[in-house]
């Protein structure tokens, strides 16, 4: 299995890695730093540094569908490396910073939103969450409450609890359809001081202070008892 470097260190930004498969386009390595598409947060981007000092580039990093694997993507245009090789993996990191400021901030939205969360998606320019709810709130109000939140500067961290402690409180999971990651004994959880605690695979900033301001740019109805509740960081029209 891969070691995933992301999981001890969200801000690691780079690692050295070797190539232990190929996948179509794809690249297995033993360690990483990308993230993988998973829980609507967007797969990472970035390089692989070659050995002779030339860059693949990296389009996207998604999971194996049967080993849940990361497999980094490699541009068309550009031959796999063999397997055995060393490799430099870079992150894309003006990108993934702003998916964890965003993921971040989804949670403080889902810590004053009443309803279940149904669906979501992080990408680089907006993050949106689907909530089971009847009635619209009121999106400036939303905004002006989110930014009062995120201006606490509380402090972000990781945690665990067991996979038996988090089936006798199912509700910590906010998620209809989507469970965080089980692959051990222990669930990662993501604290938010003072604001919110759930279980969450992705990638988080260190403090809200690092999110800055957001704006809640859109909230659509999606069905009789769902509403998308669409973020953008505030500096962006």
């Amino acid at each position: 299995m891969t070691d995933l470097l992301f999981r001890k260190d969200a801000y690691q930004q780079d690692c050295i890695a070797t190539i232990v498969a190929h996948h179509d386009r794809a690249i297995a390595l033993d360690q990483t730093v990308f993230y993988a598409t998973s829980g609507g947060q967007t797969g990472d981007k970035g390089v692989l540094v070659l050995e002779d000092g030339s860059e693949v580039p990296v389009t996207i990093t998604v999971k194996d569908r049967e080993s849940g694997v990361p497999l980094h993507v490699i541009a068309d245009d550009h031959d796999l490396p063999p397997v055995g090789s060393k490799v430099r993996a870079v992150l894309d990191w003006e990108t993934r910073h702003r998916h964890m400021r965003f993921h971040t901030c989804l949670h403080v939205l889902c810590s004053i939103v009443d309803g279940g969360v149904t669906g979501g998606n992080i990408a680089r320019h907006k993050a949106r969450l689907d909530f089971d709810m009847e009635d619209s709130p009121d999106k400036d109000a939303l905004t002006e409450k989110l930014n009062a939140l995120l201006a606490r500067n509380a402090d972000v961290y990781d945690g665990e609890i067991s996979i038996a402690e988090l089936k006798a409180n199912p509700e910590l999971v906010r998620t209809m359809s989507v469970q965080p990651p089980m692959d051990g004994e222990t669930v990662r959880t993501v604290t938010i001081e003072g604001i919110d605690f759930q279980p969450c695979g992705g990638t988080h900033v260190r403090n809200t202070s690092e999110i800055g301001r957001v704006r809640v740019s859109k909230i659509e109805k999606k069905g009789r008892q769902n509403r998308r509740i669409n973020i953008v960081f505030d500096e962006e029209q």
